[in-house]
């Protein structure tokens, strides 16, 4: 697997290289990826199918200049920014392998963060809900996927350093929670791992043995998403 630390200048253009990874190791075969970036400035990201007007405090975004944009993969709504570590994997699925079904991708990923985090830091780690890794029942990291035939695209974020009522003024309770939130507001609910971005990105890349450098960056496949998608007002309120 190739490890590739590459933060973009914009929110819109973090968004496209995810998807745009996806579509080349779709098309190529010849690679996996494991993908680290945080963005300098704080954004809002729906889910595929998640309402922007249920899901985010629209007015308090314009109040702060936040961009509210959508991503390619299911999932709640988020805030990303700094303090905010986001990986991205992409795996090849395999016949009869623990990537074939969407539950047993999920269980199969959460898992190995899991440890290799409980492991690596002594704090009690557990997996929640479907995408969620807690320490005891406060989460700090939620996940998301997006799968094509060949190829599946796992993305997700750890809370390391992030400021937390800034998400308590942006987001409202969402509308559909885990069972293990037991209706807590923002602030009680989610945590910070307080752990460095680099001791994190080390861990997951001894986790998925991951190898520094030599991912080709599909730059013109981004650009165009950007143009034609991530910036496009259709795409980020299309619910």
């Amino acid at each position: 697997m190739q490890r590739l630390d590459l933060t973009l200048p914009t929110p819109e253009a973090n968004l496209a290289c995810d998807e745009a990874l996806l579509d080349d190791c779709e098309q190529k075969q010849d690679r996996e990826i494991l993908r680290f970036w945080e963005s300098s400035r704080p954004f809002v990201v729906l889910g595929l199918a998640s309402r922007r007007d249920r899901e985010v405090n629209v007015s308090a975004c314009a109040a702060r200049g936040i961009p509210i944009l959508r991503r390619c993969s299911g999932g709640g709504t988020v805030v990303q920014g700094p303090g905010c570590l986001s990986y991205t994997l992409i795996l090849r699925i395999t016949d009869n392998g623990p990537l074939e079904r969407i539950d047993t991708t999920n269980s199969f990923i959460m898992q190995r963060h899991r440890q290799v985090l409980a492991e690596a830091t002594g704090l009690p780690v557990r997996r929640q809900g479907a995408t969620d890794l807690a320490v005891g029942q406060r989460k700090f990291s939620g996940n998301a996927q997006r799968r094509r035939r060949r190829f599946l695209l796992f993305h997700g974020t750890f809370l390391l350093d992030f400021p937390i009522p800034l998400m308590e003024e942006i987001l409202p309770y969402p509308p559909r929670t885990p069972a293990y939130r037991r209706g807590r507001g923002h602030r009680v609910f989610l945590t910070n791992l307080r752990q460095p971005a680099s001791r994190v990105k080390a861990l997951l890349m001894r986790c998925w043995n991951a190898a520094p450098g030599g991912a080709g960056v599909p730059a013109d496949a981004i650009a165009s998403l950007v143009e034609q998608k991530y910036s496009v007002r259709s795409w980020n309120r299309r619910c």
